[in-house]
């Protein structure tokens, strides 16, 4: 499997372009790109099939997700009660994405539920865990830029 940092500029470039908007044509990337269509559809075919590019999907819009509230919460967690948080959060369906991260926090967990009740109760539920120490939660008031779920990150 080839690793995103070790990618040519071009290869980053397609990507970003895709991650923009999945359905341009092969053409128009080509034009903005400076390159040959065939060159484009080469380097697509072997993203896909090298893993690198994993699939396509339809992002739906905010007013369709809407009404909804999304955080983002900080967990630190007591040593070696990972493993049991972990498997705790997979069974919670308004759990989006948890990472395991440096610094503050063990862990950030993106939440979306319907109403700032329903928040006020995960939040205790998340509290209440064995092995969690401490929360710390910051809703999301307006998203300012949004590049999907799988950012590109350069070397």
């Amino acid at each position: 499997m080839i690793r995103m940092d070790l990618l040519d500029d071009i290869d980053r470039q397609l990507i970003a372009r895709l991650q923009m908007n999945a359905r341009s044509s092969v053409a128009d990337m080509a034009r903005q790109l400076g390159l040959a269509r065939t060159t484009v559809i080469a380097r697509i075919e072997r993203l896909e099939t090298s893993g690198i590019i994993a699939g396509y999907t339809v992002k739906l819009g905010r007013d369709v997700l809407n009404p909804s509230l999304q955080a983002c919460v900080g967990i630190t967690l007591q040593p070696k009660a990972g493993k049991d948080v972990v498997k705790r959060f997979s069974k919670m369906p308004e759990v989006h994405m948890l990472c395991a991260v440096s610094g503050e926090f063990d862990y950030i967990a993106w939440l979306r539920v319907a109403t700032p009740e329903q928040l006020n109760r995960l939040l205790d539920e998340i509290g209440d865990m064995d092995g969690v120490i401490k929360t710390t939660t910051s809703v999301v008031l307006e998203r300012k830029i949004d590049r999907g779920d799988a950012p590109l990150t350069s070397p």
